[in-house]
């Protein structure tokens, strides 16, 4: 049998003018060409030549291609299957894919579209074949509660730490989806408080009106539909801990009786006199500026004072430095036993793709990343075009005069429902002004700040914060990101 040095490609289908047609787009892209015409024949084809890439017919005069393909793939999980078909129905696309095909392609179809489909198989058959770190654990459990190492997390931690046995309100700050229920839960579950009392209520999510129920309960007749007494979230968390997530989006009706229940342990269901005490430990939330709302007059300043009785500041992913390295395979595990999809890790232009990107979403947007790039990736390990990452992920606007950027990232991120716009543009579009300004003056601090009208400790801490240079450096390489393989 001839050897041949290059990229294999596997055609099975019945159709003659098919497989010539083939033929001539997979040799003018340089590849070897194998035909065959039955499912039979497809599979000894495919046990002779060991193709990178196989592409093959739904309808076979011996049999189902869909079986085909699952022989194929028990026999070698990572060789591409590209699926064709002349049925014009989502059911055989869906049958497809759900069998674990890497692309479904309906007849007819254009030559361009199969020599590309074919050069994305073989670029994701090459990624499966790099050779990886060797498998080891994750460096933390998978249902470990809190993921990171940079020097912004350990200081997390060490607050968490000094905080959680005492009998004091903490106030967590931080932008969405950076995890702030998480150092909640930490909190109480290092608190010695029994495990199952944990409470929480995000206050933005409830209606103005139904929140003071919520929190507090009501009394039977309180108010139209109040048809039986109901217990609220502090009557529940008592001995425990309540998290109130968004504290900043209470009513000031709500602020003045949670003020009181911090100052006295003690509040009355809506519509009732009796007063309940309780003793649940208090852990607030918000990505809002109390301090700003309270000089406003929008939050009690007398509230925020007792909420922030010890403060943590939890950073933005964008500021967690290589705690990326920890967190994808972390995700990428947990996925794997949530979904039950076998993924080793992310191919290089993967990671590449994940470390260019601003992450405004933060921990919550990773994590909707890779679960769809798991849902979506053709084989063990995933590929860039498996990350659906929005438009925002490409180059960074560099302020108010990139209109273009900016229109995208703010669509993008009120689809996303962000309720911080303002502090999420500006922490994206900072780092390259001050980076700008930086470079112009080269690296002079004093000149960078005079010119962008900040005084010299000012800059030097937003360049500290952004982990920019005042000289020019070489770039230094980044380490690949994978996940270990499943195990059985």
């Amino acid at each position: 049998m001839q050897e041949h040095s290059g990229p294999k490609v596997l055609a099975i289908d019945d159709d003659a003018s098919v497989l010539r047609a083939l033929r001539v787009v997979v040799e003018r892209s340089g590849q070897a060409f194998f035909g065959a015409a039955t499912g039979a024949e497809g599979a000894r084809r495919f046990a002779e030549v060991r193709p990178d890439v196989v592409l093959c017919d739904i309808l076979l005069p011996d049999g189902s291609g869909l079986d085909v393909l699952r022989h194929i793939r028990d026999a070698s999980p990572a060789t591409p299957i590209i699926v064709m078909t002349g049925q014009d129905s989502s059911d055989a696309a869906i049958r497809s894919n759900a069998s674990g095909a890497f692309e479904y392609v309906p007849k007819p179809f254009s030559a361009a579209g199969i020599a590309d489909a074919v050069a994305r198989a073989l670029r994701a058959a090459a990624a499966a074949r790099d050779p990886r770190p060797p498998a080891t654990p994750p460096p933390h459990p998978v249902d470990s509660v809190l993921i990171g190492r940079c020097p912004a997390m350990q200081d997390v931690y060490r607050a968490v730490g000094r905080v959680a046995r005492q009998r004091v309100t903490v106030l967590v700050l931080g932008e969405s989806g950076t995890g702030k229920e998480l150092i909640a839960r930490s909190i109480h579950q290092h608190s010695g408080r029994p495990p199952g009392t944990f409470v929480a209520v995000n206050c933005a999510a409830v209606p103005e009106a139904l929140l003071e129920s919520e929190l507090f309960g009501h009394e039977k007749g309180a108010f139209t539909g109040a048809d039986r007494k109901r217990i609220g979230k502090f009557e529940q968390a008592t001995g425990g801990t309540i998290f109130l997530d968004e504290v900043g989006d209470m009513s000031p009706v709500t602020q003045a009786k949670v003020l009181r229940v911090l100052q006295d342990q003690a509040f009355e269901r809506v519509g009732g006199s009796e007063v309940v005490r309780t003793d649940a430990r208090v852990v607030a939330a918000t990505n809002r500026d109390l301090v700003a709302m309270s000089a406003a007059g929008r939050f009690r300043s007398d509230l925020y004072y007792r909420l922030a009785g010890y403060t943590i500041h939890l950073p933005p992913l964008r500021d967690r430095g290589d705690d990326l390295d920890l967190l994808v395979p972390h995700f990428l595990e947990q996925f794997r036993r949530e979904l039950g999809i076998e993924v080793e890790g992310l191919a290089p232009d993967a990671v590449e793709r994940l470390r260019a990107h601003h992450w405004p979403g933060n921990l919550r947007e990773l994590q909707g990343v890779l679960r769809q790039a798991v849902l979506e990736a053709p084989g063990a390990v995933v590929p860039a075009d498996a990350l659906r990452l929005p438009r925002s992920a490409a180059p960074r606007p560099g302020g108010p005069g990139d209109d273009a950027g900016l229109a995208a990232f703010v669509r993008d991120r009120l689809a996303a429902g962000t309720r911080d716009l303002y502090n999420e543009w500006l922490a994206r579009s900072e780092p390259e002004l001050i980076r700008l300004a930086l470079a112009h003056f080269d690296g002079n601090l004093t000149r960078a700040a005079d010119a962008l009208g900040l005084n010299r400790m000012t800059l030097r801490k937003r360049v500290e914060q952004y982990h920019l240079r005042t000289t020019p450096a070489p770039a230094v390489p980044s380490p690949a990101i994978s996940s270990p393989p499943a195990t059985a």
